[in-house]
């Protein structure tokens, strides 16, 4: 009776209502309706003690925490359902398959549960498979018809006996406001441990990646390596390439478009904010910095067409005509227009920065007589600087990770060179080079990404620590 109330109250019918969205969607309006319940159950238990200051909590409160107790233990369940759910229905699918169909390699096996999925979902005709796959394919669909609908009675049951415990619980004395804080501090905690475990996670992932690479290929090889070439035969008998695994042209051509978009961005960048910040009038301001802040939002592979369409033609013409040789694909191309697209990222910190400087500090400069220059230069720069250098620093990570516009500006062209006008490639062009396309996770071609990731992780992490450094010394004499 119960249930039949809910899913007429929701609209909800009977055939559509065990997806697992629309079993979301009654849980968040269940816990909706325990909420206004919980709270005009507190009040009507407060009135005849004299209102609500005779409870513990605020009404609020009492609100929020029959909802937590209807919703939280039915969302856990739900989760957690659905994370082993599927892995135990296809080993059962699996089970019941012939002889002739059990596979021992992880990747046939992978193959076996596509293909009877597919025939599940009428991807892949019927006719066109082995009878045992149909049956499999069918079994597949009872079995998950039958645990959705478990899924559903078990969910929905948890989440009434939630909200009925809480409405029993519920009294003037009941600390709602302590027990709602406890559940609010333990979900902000387990998001900063997500956060942590994650970095965590891709840290590792990568380096167990790297460690089978540098089994095959030594670890000085690939250090001091001055080729790359990761092509290599799969077979024996077949043609490959040499399998050179060097990485000193891809971080001398990652550092060379690094360094030449910086060159452009930092003093473009910095200026702009300055200007912004100390010069302009608040008129000029309101309409320079949002349109300055385009820039940020124009995608990448707009960037990429105009530098491969606008400014490397426009570079090979002007060193042609300075008699240099200049290529079509150029590393001083693909940097000049990565600097344009970072310069809104440090002008944007820059500026924020900028104004966060106590406005005491500009006052006190000018009344000792400090021109308006001098104030710039020698109090509120160096009082800005952590934070320019944070900008900074956010601006060279997003030049090292940036891919389009030196696939389509600068290249794939592996090569030691520090000539800007020649055709380079970086490490991100290289990582997803390798990773495009099917691959085999057990060859030196397809693991050198992970070691190219592990790095490029390596060196980020150097040059961060060596900014905090910086930032805490300044930070430290301008407190």
């Amino acid at each position: 009776m119960p249930l039949t109330f809910l899913l007429k109250l929701t609209g909800i019918t009977w055939p559509t209502y065990m997806t697992t969205p629309t079993l979301f969607i009654s849980l968040l309006v269940m816990m909706a309706c325990l909420y206004y319940l919980g709270r005009q159950r507190s009040v009507a238990l407060a009135r005849p003690l004299g209102g609500i200051r005779s409870l513990h909590s605020l009404p609020f409160y009492y609100g929020v925490q029959a909802a937590l107790w209807c919703g939280l233990p039915a969302l856990l369940l739900l989760i957690l359902w659905l994370l082993f759910d599927e892995p135990i229905i296809t080993q059962i699918v699996v089970a019941t398959l012939p002889d002739h169909l059990q596979m021992n390699s992880e990747a046939e096996y992978n193959l076996l549960i596509n293909q009877i999925e597919n025939v599940a979902t009428g991807a892949l005709p019927q006719d066109s498979v082995d009878p045992a796959l149909v049956e499999a394919a069918d079994e597949l669909l009872r079995l998950k018809g039958i645990t959705q609908m478990a899924l559903s009675l078990v969910t929905l049951a948890v989440a009434m006996a939630g909200g009925a415990w809480a409405w029993w619980k519920m009294s003037p004395q009941l600390q709602a406001r302590n027990q709602v804080e406890v559940v609010f501090k333990s979900a902000l905690l387990l998001c900063a441990c997500v956060a942590i475990l994650t970095t965590l996670g891709i840290a590792l992932s990568v380096l167990f990646e790297s460690l089978r690479f540098f089994q095959a290929v030594p670890f000085t090889e690939f250090i001091f390596g001055m080729d790359w070439s990761p092509q290599t035969a799969i077979r024996a008998d077949q043609v490959g390439g040499s399998g050179s695994f060097g990485m000193v042209p891809l971080f001398t051509g990652t550092l060379l478009i690094s360094l030449i978009a910086m060159t452009v961005a930092v003093p473009a960048g910095l200026m702009s904010a300055i200007y912004l910040a100390e010069y302009a009038s608040p008129k000029l301001r309101s309409f320079a910095k949002p349109t300055l802040e385009i820039l940020a939002g124009v995608p990448t592979v707009v960037y990429g067409f105009f530098a491969a369409l606008t400014v490397a033609p426009f570079v090979r013409e002007a060193g042609m005509g300075l008699g240099l040789t200049v290529s079509s694909e150029s590393a001083l191309a693909a940097g000049l227009v990565m600097g344009i697209m970072i310069i809104p990222f440090i002008s944007s910190l820059s500026d924020d920065v900028i104004n966060a400087v106590p406005q005491n500090m500009r006052d006190g400069s000018l009344a000792l007589g400090a021109t308006h220059s001098e104030t710039i230069k020698k109090v509120i720069f160096p009082a800005a600087l952590p934070g320019i250098v944070g900008g900074v620093l956010l601006a060279v990570s997003r030049a090292i990770g940036e891919t389009m516009i030196v696939v389509m500006a600068a290249g794939m062209a592996a090569r030691l060179t520090a000539n800007p006008l020649e055709a380079v490639t970086t490490v991100t062009v290289q990582i997803a080079t390798l990773l495009v396309g099917d691959q085999e996770f057990d060859s030196p071609k397809t693991l050198s990404a992970f070691a190219l990731g592990l790095m490029l992780f390596t060196v980020t992490l150097m040059l961060n620590m060596l900014a905090l450094k910086v930032v805490k010394k300044y930070r430290e004499q301008y407190d």
